[in-house]
């Protein structure tokens, strides 16, 4: 294959997708498709994916199974540069790479030079807490149910430069959004520099007032740092409108994406504010760099540029259902999850007032017996979840009604089984 054959090629992994007949059709004498769609629609989608049909994942809060248009996009392109790994070839991926990185602004609302294409949000979520300067009279304010980089990670730099690190605890699970917001902001205090939480927690499956914390935090003046690894491809989500400074993403989580991809976003006006932790090639040759806006925290040496166009493949799946559809969707299995589980007796850790919660539903359980659950569910009965807070499920589009019905008779036959 030529380099003009793979250049078409390669562009053609950027907005491509075999799954286009999966859009709802719309012509000029049809009404707009309804945000919630025939059941049958989702059991289509679901033969997209590639896992057996006795399998049923519901663990996208850690990660997803890719949908064969992704899975696809990332084999072909590992396999075109292996066929060629000259300069010339691999310069093809800077173009998907810009592209990638201008639909993924417009998705969150924001301007491509606010977004870096990292490789999680592990890595972005470092990239946040080591590169803000913070001095030994600073307070850097946590949820305790944040993931360990937004939340451990801030103490191993404390216990380096000297701030104080402060957590922020609710009951399990809160019973209002009022609460929520009056217990975050009475901890801002005059030395808070930073506020940093989860936008949806992986530990509880609370959704955060996330609007309303920003806003209050930044009339202070308070850095507002939020990750969004459980929202981003769950939540319509317009950075702009939400008001944080910063904000992390994985794709292998419910945008259903490919692993070792991930999203920094850093509102414009704070990208001079952070230091980048890794320079390499690309930064430039003085301490000023070349690249613009929040590239500047991409120069970490070679990457693995197929997972850009798996990204690239996962949005084509996610704007051709419908970022409104996506969110119903899940919203949908994760309150017909609660309600069956509830229904069944389970006590749950996720709160039950629906504005508190999405699609990360944990069933409470000491750790011995979530560690049960979660392995005899896997062994007996085929349904992937986690022994993370209790027994976590966190279904997405890979799932229909039925599989959220199956899962529940699933636990409930596991919770008789004896200990």
């Amino acid at each position: 294959m030529g380099i003009a054959s793979r250049r078409t090629f390669l562009e053609q992994l950027v907005g491509a997708s075999a799954v286009v007949a999966l859009r709802p059709t719309v012509s000029p004498a049809m009404p707009v498709p309804p945000v919630r769609l025939d059941e049958s629609y989702w059991i289509d989608l679901k033969r997209q994916f590639t896992f057996p049909d006795q399998q049923i994942p519901m663990n996208s809060a850690n990660m997803s199974p890719g949908p064969r248009t992704v899975v696809e996009a990332v084999t072909r392109a590992t396999r075109e540069v292996d066929a060629d790994v000259s300069y010339q070839n691999r310069a093809q991926f800077d173009k998907i790479r810009e592209t990638t990185r201008e639909r993924t602004a417009q998705l969150l609302g924001v301007t491509a030079d606010e977004i870096a294409l990292v490789r999680n949000a592990s890595e972005a979520n470092n990239i946040v807490v080591a590169g803000l300067e913070l001095r030994a009279s600073d307070e850097v304010v946590l949820v305790d149910q944040n993931h360990p980089t937004n939340n451990v990670a801030w103490d191993v730099r404390a216990a380096r430069f000297g701030f104080t690190v402060k957590r922020v605890s609710f009951p399990t699970p809160p019973g209002s959004v009022a609460e929520v917001i009056e217990t975050m902001t009475a901890a801002l205090t005059e030395r808070t520099r930073v506020l940093a939480f989860t936008d949806v927690s992986a530990n509880t499956g609370l959704l955060m007032p996330t609007a309303e914390i920003c806003r209050a935090a930044r009339a202070r003046g308070i850095y507002v740092h939020v990750d969004g690894a459980q929202t981003f491809g769950a939540l319509r989500r317009n950075l702009r409108e939400l008001g944080c400074d910063s904000y992390t993403a994985s794709g292998q989580k419910w945008i259903l994406g490919p692993r070792e991809i991930g999203i920094l976003y850093l509102r414009a006006e704070r990208i001079g504010a952070l230091w980048p932790s890794v320079i390499g090639v690309g930064w430039g040759a003085t301490a000023t760099t070349v690249t613009r806006g929040a590239r500047k925290f991409e120069t970490m040496g070679q990457r693995n540029d197929a997972t850009v166009a798996g990204l690239a493949a996962a949005l084509d799946l996610h704007e051709q259902v419908g970022p409104a559809r996506v969110e119903a969707r899940i919203r949908d299995l994760g309150s017909r999850l609660y309600d069956g589980l509830r229904g069944n007796g389970f006590e749950l850790v996720t709160p039950q007032p629906a504005a508190l919660r999405h699609g990360v539903i944990i069933a409470k359980a000491d750790d011995p017996t979530a560690r049960r659950w979660h392995q005899r569910l896997y062994a007996g009965h085929h349904v992937i979840g986690s022994p993370t807070g209790g027994l976590r499920l966190s279904p997405n589009l890979c799932n229909t009604l039925a599989d959220i019905d199956r899962a529940v008779q699933s636990l409930v036959a596991v919770r008789k089984e004896p200990g």
